[in-house]
Order: structure tokens, then sequence, then C-alpha cells
């Protein structure tokens, strides 16, 4: 539970009383972090205040608003599962957490020393296993955890390290002693986040920063990729000199700590991707991008193990890179942390390793674990059942378990009420003695209060064996009324300063300032993940503007004198554009049918490609691009797709008919056309012209060009091309009525319409119109490397000199079709297929194709 001052924080009291045992109470049988007994701070914390002073200490409520509004502006955020409402705001406090020079020595020892022993744990448990054979670790507590890989047993990384990023969780006992709670070796996280949380506090704090002589973050980030950097030497062998090419490996937007992949890729200056921006060849790894396939020489990942290769872990995996296992076993490509890492984080390994230590290191921990007790050691369960009567109760093996929930989060447990429970499978608990966790000041809310903190620390490998522990660290506060410390829970971070007695190193990695010279070498990779889900927005955002049309031309025309003429019609037009099923025959039986079947089919819960499909489809590749997008654009993706569902189904059927109101669909259909104008406008003025945008409008073209042959081609099949509501009924899907009216008043000729909708250039929804345009964008696009000796795409369409006449088109047989016409549509139908194929092999897959489909 969190103590917080009797009364709000008030400007006028001096700090001294404001941090006083009497307006700030202690915590019995806890660490008080921040007062050395009743009457006196600790030396970190008197040095802190007095260089804030009383007017800086008066000014800590605008000092926490700047942070709160620094983590806003920089869009920090934390995705928490149960949440439904998206992601939360990063929960930063404003005061550090303070830790002296003494004890971070010997916390740097300790934490240097654990990393050592559990790689080499992870190095004799994929290696010769002489710990399972000599006793020193159960069998039980590594074949029976997920984390253990058998893909990986026999396998040596470079340098004999595989674990390059060790995380510890530490906290302080009763009596001031620094304990391990946990080890995280599997995808450690939080490494960015205390890098975001040191880049704001350390500003808003920028005096006692400075004269305390905090130790900097950036050299630990730096050293961390120069051992990565000559790891990637080990899968450079025969290649011809040059620099590395270092990726993280994201699970993608969804992933709790997305941010700080995103976040810490930056700072590092290395690649962002997600499984299916990788590709495996010849056991090689690639990444694919825009201009062909770039060798990864190593993958830093925050993948779970099990999801890394579904080809030999799980296969249900749709983030991970089919064949990844055998590209490491190759000596390709070095993964970091090595998949198969995770099976040291179990809990009950903390029984086992101070003489698992003196076996591999001969020497004793520095830093002491949790003392825990394994139940599946008869002894040590009789040992702890004897010992504690409340304890934690912690599963052996993460997953999920038959019977009541265990774990931290339920709070301590009364033993005797397990003891049945446990007998009957006592591998699967662990007992582990309450820790009371010492507590530390939080600002926040106005008040000054002591909350519960766990401290995470951070080794680096380097390439000769060594680590490197970072002067910083990750730490978290338990939440109000909480004695479990997690952010899923409601804790917060804080920033970690570990003070020195010298003036430490200025160095950073954050970005020189660009010179002119700089700007003239800028060049900016594109995923073909990214330049793929362009081009699909584009070809959504065209196909649901066209449907929308279409609908909306549909339910006009209903109500018509023509409706019945255009009756047959309008069906095949709807089923062409799935609009309604292909093979339903409802709509078919009349008009009112007709009707209700497409409004029930508008919704994105329909089982084919409705209008609100298309929208959901657009809001996710747009999703994948967020960061190319302004805020107005993305809102208005976003708002397109939800007003529309909102007003869908907010639409209730009368109920003595069971029939929707035509008039509040068309509303709704109204307003989603001025959102799709809207964002086919910000998609042509406010995005960056390079060369992923220019696939965005190569999508748009196919799809425009696919459609309106569809269009075009289903009224001359239905023979109502020459009726006057056909006629105006191609003019509206064309939006090209008023052009017409304006051109040829009063003329109901076949020949000035196919002009304007098929050869007129300068309509920009004629055929040959966007054809043209199509051709001219292709050219503009990139050569894939694989594909450099193929034939621009642009040469693989037909030429436009070689497209039927006006004077052919215009050509009606003795039954009143116009051949010429359909085979024309048909043609060019056929064509977009092929070309949206072609690029898709070119630019997004890199399969090896032949570039000869226009002849086939």
């Amino acid at each position: 539970m969190a103590f917080q001052s009797s009364l709000p924080f008030e400007p006028g009291v001096p700090y001294a009383d404001a941090l006083s045992p009497r307006a700030l109470p202690a915590r019995e049988g806890h660490w008080d972090e921040l007062r050395q007994n009743p009457g006196n701070l600790r030396e970190p914390w008197r040095q802190f205040f007095e260089l804030l002073g009383e007017s800086g200490f008066a000014g800590l409520p605008q000092r926490a608003e700047a942070v709160q509004r620094q983590v806003r502006d920089n869009d920090i955020t934390y995705n928490v599962y149960a949440d439904k409402g998206g992601a939360r705001a990063w929960a930063l406090d404003l005061l550090p957490f303070l830790i002296d020079e003494q004890e971070w020595a010997r916390i740097e020892r300790g934490v240097a020393q654990r990393a050592k022993l559990l790689n080499a744990i992870i190095g004799d448990v994929y290696g010769a296993q002489t710990l399972l054979q000599d006793g020193s670790l159960p069998p039980a507590l590594v074949f029976g955890h997920p984390g253990y890989l058998r893909p990986v047993k026999g396998y040596r990384p470079p340098g004999g390290q595989y674990l390059q990023l060790v995380a510890v969780d530490l906290a302080r006992n009763a009596d001031g002693q620094w304990t391990v709670l946990s080890q995280r070796t599997e995808a450690p996280s939080g490494l960015g986040y205390s890098l975001e949380n040191r880049l704001i506090v350390s500003d808003v704090f920028a005096e006692p920063f400075r004269q305390m002589h905090v130790h900097r973050l950036a050299s630990s980030f730096s050293h961390l990729i120069s051992t990565l950097a000559q790891l990637a030497v080990h899968t450079m062998r025969g290649a011809a000199s040059g620099h590395p090419h270092i990726a993280l490996l994201t699970p993608g937007p969804f992933s709790e700590t997305y941010f700080e992949h995103v976040f810490l890729a930056r700072y590092l200056g290395i690649t962002l991707v997600e499984g299916k921006d990788l590709t495996v060849r010849d056991d090689v790894l690639y990444l694919k991008t825009l201009a062909g396939l770039e060798r990864v020489h190593v993958l830093l990942r925050r993948l779970d193990d099990a999801f890394c290769d579904p080809v030999e872990l799980r296969p249900d995996s749709t983030i991970g890179v089919p064949g990844l296992l055998q590209v490491m076993r190759a000596g390709n490509v070095v993964v970091s942390n090595v998949p198969g890492a995770g099976f040291v984080e179990s809990t009950a390994l903390h029984a086992f390793l101070p003489a698992i230590s003196q076996r591999l290191l001969g020497e004793p921990l520095v830093l002491p674990s949790v003392p825990t007790w394994w139940c599946g050691e008869a002894a040590a369960r009789s040992e702890a059942f004897t010992r504690l009567e409340r304890a934690y109760l912690m599963p052996t093996w993460p997953g999920r378990r038959e019977g009541r929930p265990i774990g931290m989060e339920q709070g301590q447990q009364r033993l005797a009420d397990w003891r049945e429970e446990i007998l009957q499978t006592p591998e699967a608990f662990t007992i582990q003695a309450p820790l009371p966790l010492s507590y530390a000041p939080r600002f926040d809310d106005g008040l000054i209060d002591m909350r519960a903190a766990v401290v995470r620390a951070y080794a680096i490998a380097d390439p000769q064996g060594g680590w490197h522990v970072m002067p910083g660290g990750f730490t978290r506060f338990a939440a109000e009324r909480q004695t479990t410390v997690s952010m899923q829970l409601g804790g917060s971070s804080v920033d970690t300063w570990i003070l020195s007695s010298e003036p430490g190193s200025s160095f950073s990695l954050l970005p020189a300032p660009l010179t002119p010279a700089d700007l003239n070498q800028k060049h900016r990779t594109v995923s073909s993940r990214a330049a793929e889900n362009l081009f699909w927005a584009g070809r959504y955002g065209e196909r649901a503007e066209n449907n929308v049309r279409l609908c909306r031309m549909i339910l006009g025309s209903l109500e018509s004198d023509d409706s019945g003429t255009l009756f047959e019609t309008l069906v095949q037009l709807a089923q062409a554009c799935s609009l309604v099923p292909s093979h339903a025959t409802e709509p078919q039986r009349s008009l009112r049918a007709f009707e209700q079947s497409l409004i029930r089919s508008l919704d994105e819960s329909a089982e084919w490609p409705s209008i609100g499909q298309n929208l959901a489809c657009q809001v996710q590749a747009s999703g994948e691009v967020r960061g190319r997008l302004s805020g107005d654009h993305w809102r208005t993706i976003v708002a397109s797709r939800n007003d529309f569902r909102d007003a869908l189904r907010g639409l209730a059927p009368r109920t003595e008919t069971g029939r929707f109101e035509r008039l509040d669909v068309m509303s709704a259909l109204e307003r989603l056309a001025v959102q799709l104008s809207a964002i086919s406008g910000a998609q042509g003025d406010r995005m960056t012209r390079d060369e992923a945008w220019r696939l965005l409008f190569v999508g748009r073209h196919i799809e425009r060009l696919a459609t309106l042959s569809t269009f075009l081609k289903v009224v001359a099949e239905q023979q109502t091309l020459s009726t006057h509501s056909g006629f105006d009924l191609l003019l509206d899907l064309f939006d090209s009525t008023l052009t017409y009216r304006s051109l040829y008043p009063g003329r109901f000729q076949i020949p000035p319409l196919l002009d304007l909708l098929v050869v007129e250039p300068t309509n920009p929804r004629s055929l040959y119109g966007v054809y043209v345009r199509l051709r001219n964008k292709l050219d503009d696009l990139p050569t894939a490397a694989a594909h450099a000796n193929h034939a621009p795409l642009s040469s693989l369409l037909p030429s436009p000199d070689t497209l039927p006449a006006l004077e052919a088109l215009c050509v009606m047989d003795p039954h009143g079709r116009y051949v010429a016409l359909i085979e024309l549509c048909t043609q060019l139908g056929t064509i977009m297929a092929s070309l949206s194929n072609e690029i898709s092999v070119r630019y997004f897959s890199h399969a090896s194709t032949s570039a000869t489909w226009m002849a086939a």
C-alpha cells in the first residue's frame, strides 16, 4: 500500500517539512529510500533537494506538467492487453530514483556476474549438458520449460555468446540489501523506455543532473551496437567489405512495448522490421525492400522464442520468419538473444543458482536471489512449508495451468490451503518468500507519497565474453494500494540516476546537426511491407470510392421511372463489384428485395468484400504506414470506417416491415463519399512523394481502370448503353455528367459518350487517360535488383497506340452488342490483374518470375 502525505503539496512549505515523517509517514518493515532516520534525508536526496532549492521545490507541479507534456508530445505509449481503448500514455513520474556510487559498484559486479552465469548455463544446456548429468540442475526445469527449444541443441553462436542483453530485476530487502527478484533473457524490455525517461527527466532537472555527476547512458547503447556489429563479422565470410546490416525484429504495432521498439531502432540507427519484412533464400536472411533484397547480418529480436520460426517452432506463428533457425545454424545470421534462452527465466532456477555459480564460476553469488524453493524436490518443499506460513506461489513454467491462478499478482498465499493441490503436481509449483520492497518518494497530482520500487538493471555483452552494466536502469513503482510492481497493473516508471564523484562523459548517440553535404546523401530505405501497404491503401481507397458511388447510384435509381429498365443492369453491377453476393438469387426477385439485400451487405461483417470491409482494410493498411500520414489524414481514415460502421449499426429496420430506411443509408453514404474524397486529396497533397508513394497511386490507377472497365462492360453487355437511363448511369459512375452536358448539350449519342469515357486524355476517369498515366507512373518506379534484367513494367503493357480507336468501339453488331468495346474492357481487366501480380512479385515477395505474362 502506498502512504501519501497527509496534505496536498503546498509550494510555500519548505522541502524539509514536506518530506518529514509527520507529513510523509515511513512504512514499517520496509527500507526507506528517502530518509536515513526520521530526522535526516539520505545524502543523495539531501544533495538533490539542496541543488533544487526552495524555489525549485515550489516549482515541482510545473515540472511535473512539463514531463507529462513531453510524454504527450513525443506520443510515448504502452499497450495494455486488457485495455479496449488502445494504447495508454506512458506513466513517467517526476522525481528520479537515486543510487550512490558505492552501492552501484556492488550492483554492477552482481549483475555482470549473473549475466555471465546465465550465459554459461545456456551454453551448457545446449552443449555438453554437464549440469543435467551431475544433478546440479533438475532436467524437469529445462525440458519442461517451453523456453527450451530442441532445434537449438548443439548450436554454438560466435564466441559462445548466447546472450548479448540480460535484464535483472532488483529490490532492497528490509535491511537495505539488494536482492535479485527475476532475470530476463528471452527478449528483455524496458531499455528504450529507460532512455526516453532519461531524456525527459534530465532536461527537467538539468542543474541537479549536472551537479550530481549522473552517469550517462549513451555509451552503453554504443557498446550494444558495437557488440552486435563485431558479431556480424562472423556472418560476412567471403562477402564484399561493407557495413553489417542490423535489424530489430518486432512483433508489430500490437505489442505492448511497440513504442520502445520504434524508439530504440531509431536511436540505435538500425532497421525496424516485422517477420513479414524478412525472407530466407539459400540459408541467408534478407530484408525485402522496394529496391530488392538486402542482406541482414544481425537480428536484435523483441519476439518471444516460440514465435520466431513457424517452420521449426510454433506453426501458427504469423509474426516470425520461416527458416530463421536454419539460417542461424548455418552461421549466416546472429540472433540476439539466441532463441531458446528463455528457460533460465524460470523462478525455480533461483534455488539452484548459488550451487551452479560455484560449479561453473568458482565463486559465490554477489547478489543473492529472493529465497526460493522448487516443490519438485521433496526436501525443499518440506522446508518451505516448515519455515513459511504465507508466501508467493509461483508457476515453475510460464503458460496456463489447470486449477486456481497463482503468481505474484495473486498476492501472498497461505501455504496450508494449497498443500493438497501442490502434492498432486509438485514440480509445477515454486514457493518464494515475501520480500518487503523498499519505498521511494514520488510526486504526482500535487502529492508527494512513497511507493514500492523495483529496479531493472541491464548487462550488455562484449565479443570477448565480458559484460558491461548500463549505469542506470528501468525503475518501476507499484500502483497506489499495490505491493506488486507492474506496468500492466497501473504502475509507473521513473528515471534512474547513478551518481558519481567525477564528471561523466558527454558522449551521446543523439543525431549530430546535419550539414548541407549530409542532406545531399539522404536516403530512406523503404521496406517491401511498407510499399505493399501503400499500394493496397491506394487500391482499397479507390475501391471504396467507386463502390460508394455505385451504391448511391443504385439506391437513387430504384425509385425512378427507369428502375425497371435498369433493374437487371443494376443487379449485375452490384454483383460484379461485390456489393451483393454474386451467387445470391434474392436480389433478383424484386426492386425492394434488391434494395434491402444491398443495404444489409454494406457492413464490414459481411462475408464478401463489402464497402465496410474495404474501409476496414484501408485502415489496416494505412496503420502499417502510420508514420507517413499526417494526423488529420490518419484521423480521417479511421473516422471514415468508424462513422460508417456506427451509422449502419445505428440503423434499425422498421419493426413492422423488417426493412431499412433507404434515405438514412443514402445520408451515411454521402458523408462517407466526402470523407473518401478528403483521404484521396491528402494522399496527393500531404504525403512525401518518394518511390513508395508512387506505388500508392499505381494501386489507385490499377483499381480505377479495373473498376471503370467493369462498369462499362456490364452496361454494354446488358445492352442498356443505348438507353437514356444506361447513358446517364454511365456518366454518373464515371463522374463525367457535367463535363458531357457542357461539351455536348442535349445530345444523346454514343460516339461522344465513348469519346469522353474511353478516349479523352484530359478526363481523369477516361479509360485511355488512366491507362496512359498508369504507364507513366510505372516508369517512375525503381527497378528491383532481382529483376534488373527484366523488361520495365510499363513495357509489359500494350502501347496505347495499339488500343482500339473510337471508330471501332462505336460499331454495334446485328445483335445490338458493342463487341470491340466489351473486348477492350475485358482485356483491360485482365491486364490490371496481371500487372498487380507482377508488382507483387517484383516489389513485395521478390519471387523469381518470368516477365512474359502479357504475351500469355
